[in-house]
């Protein structure tokens, strides 16, 4: 039974059992005409998880890995200049991914805890002024640091330069959990993917796309076939898929977007916000600090914690899975060693949020962390009870 705990790793997530049914479907005819009664409507209400009505959004088996290579390769050429700050685990591995399709890549260095710089992006591109950047890429949550960045501030210092770039954004660990405005804060491309706020298996990659976006479909060079929009795009508006589409995970997709749009976005975009609270709570009762360097960047989906001086955060995460069969996530890159992370996202609860902030307190007082056990079950416990949301219950006397 021991494979019946949760898991608190930033993605994949957990599946819901109501998900798990969805996807349990016999063998379906993706050619066959009724097909369209599937996709059709799903595409729809990505749109409104995506928060656009202008935009497309196409799906590719994949990871979001592969929502990212589409993205690029579909809109840039070769020798393009792209602008991007490398501030965590995930802004590094989309610059690799640029580098490797031989895009000239200027890169803006920050420490990791900080977020997207909009300030020194606006600084780069009022200096373009032949306007050599056509693009900016912004990691939205990044998940190695438990950072969210502030999407409509870059791009305002966009539009306050008159630049023209477009604006990509990596939401794979925020869209369907924290707050996403496609069209409000003017993203020309969004890539996130099945296995984190849509609670699913990995294997999904969906990928908003702006109609700058698609006209800049028609001068990019970089090579395509798999993940060619314009042939997912044709496709699609005749209620198919270019090749064999993943049915199993559009049916779980469509039971995903029933159930996240049944609690209301808004709904689910507290309730992870209620929980993140929950979890910041334990990280002060037990002295520790967050990767984050303040709370404007403190992320709703995944807090990145460093461990004190003298103790190794693998050896920590190890111990709480070979004890107590409860994984969590590993510090990465620059933080491998130093940080373990907390997911807390997609099909949770506050219930469940404490049921993992207790084991990983076992796991640290076996460690001999110099903590109280129960204090940040405690601190949590206090977090949920002053912000429930059941007027039907009384506070205890």
């Amino acid at each position: 039974m021991s494979n019946q705990n949760p898991v608190f790793i930033p993605g994949p997530t957990n599946i819901p059992e109501r998900l798990r049914h969805a996807m349990n479907v016999p063998t379906f005819d993706h050619r066959a005409p009724d097909f369209v009664d599937l996709l059709d409507p799903l595409l729809s209400d990505l749109k409104t998880v995506f928060k656009t009505e202008t935009s497309h959004v196409v799906t590719f088996p994949a990871s979001g890995t592969g929502g990212w290579e589409a993205a690029i390769t579909n809109t840039l050429s070769p020798g393009d200049r792209v602008l991007v700050a490398r501030y965590g685990m995930f802004s590094h591995r989309w610059i690799d991914l640029c580098e490797r399709h031989g895009l000239d890549v200027e890169v803006i260095e920050r420490p990791w805890g900080e977020g997207a710089p909009a300030d020194l992006f606006a600084e780069r591109l009022a200096a373009d002024g032949d306007h050599a950047i056509k693009a900016v890429l912004v990691t939205h949550n990044e998940t190695a640091t438990g950072v969210v960045s502030d999407i409509a501030a870059v791009r305002r210092a966009m539009d306050a330069s008159g630049h023209p770039a477009m604006l990509y954004a990596d939401c794979v660990s925020s869209l369907a959990s924290m707050d996403f405005r496609m069209d409000e804060w003017g993203v020309d491309l969004a890539v996130s993917g099945s296995q984190k706020g849509f609670m699913l298996a990995t294997g999904m990659a969906v990928v908003g796309v702006s109609e700058k976006a698609v006209a800049a479909m028609d001068s990019a060079a970089c090579p395509r076939c798999f993940f060619d929009f314009r042939d997912m795009m044709g496709a699609n508006a005749k209620g198919g898929y270019p090749y064999t589409p993943p049915v199993q995970l559009l049916h779980g997709l469509r039971a995903s977007l029933d159930m996240l749009l049944e609690e209301g976005l808004e709904a689910v975009f507290a309730r992870h916000a209620r929980i993140a609270g929950g979890v910041r709570a334990a990280v002060d009762a037990w002295g520790l600090t967050l990767c984050a360097k303040s709370p404007d960047l403190y992320s709703d989906t995944v807090s990145a914690i460093y461990v004190p001086e003298g103790f190794d955060s693998d050896a920590l995460t190890e111990r709480a899975f070979g004890d107590y069969g409860v994984s969590f996530g590993v510090g990465l890159g620059e933080m491998a060693g130093k940080a373990f992370r907390i997911g807390h996202l997609g099909s949770l609860t506050d219930v469940m949020a404490l049921s993992g902030l207790a084991a990983i307190e076992m796991a640290m007082k076996d460690e001999g962390y110099p903590i109280a056990l129960g204090s940040g079950v405690a601190a949590a416990q206090e977090h949920y009870r002053a912000t429930r949301a059941r007027p039907d219950m009384k506070e205890a006397a």
